[in-house]
């Protein structure tokens, strides 16, 4: 039995890492100016990992959305898949040409373009869309605030967020 109402369980799930973060930031300070010099060492290490911590939490839970919507997704081994009720599809990181937000869909969709393919649409409510906020950060050039700032956008038509960069050897051809 919970003692917690399900919206405030599920709003400190959304932001557990920035809490883990300003908790480890708080506690770094707290041993930084009461300790023992060895103890003020460890506090500021400490306090600076957390603060990475902090600002990644606070990005991924920016990230994180609602939850429910249709389908479900799965990224292995390099591989994002869609499983939804109307569609689905696979597309591998390594193909990924291009990374669109649709807002305009109900719900809003993340769109992955692979040439020759047809484009994956992933609904950001399926289950396990949380997944792909790692997928983007590992996406070359990728601005995670690109991202972020995608998804603040209420309307409006299909937004890029990022394109592939061409490789220079492909330039110069």
């Amino acid at each position: 039995m919970s003692f917690m109402r399900p919206e405030a369980q599920a709003t400190l799930w959304r932001w557990r890492e920035a809490l883990a973060g300003a908790s480890g930031v708080a506690v770094g300070i707290w041993w930084m100016f009461s300790g023992a010099t060895l103890t003020r060492g460890i506090g500021g290490v400490l306090a600076l990992a957390s603060l990475a911590l902090l600002v990644a939490g606070i990005q991924r839970g920016r990230f994180r959305g609602r939850h429910g919507g249709p389908g479900v997704v799965r990224v292995d081994e390099g591989q994002i898949a869609y499983f939804g009720p109307l569609t689905g599809g696979v597309v591998a990181l390594s193909e990924i040409a291009e990374l669109s937000y649709d807002p305009s869909g109900r719900p809003a969709h993340w769109i992955f373009a692979q040439d020759g393919e047809p484009d994956l649409h992933i609904p950001e409510t399926a289950e396990g869309a949380d997944a792909l906020f790692d997928v983007f950060a590992s996406l070359p050039g990728l601005r995670v605030d690109a991202v972020l700032r995608a998804q603040k956008q209420a309307r409006g038509s299909r937004i890029v967020v990022w394109t592939r960069p061409v490789p220079r050897a492909e330039i110069m051809h």
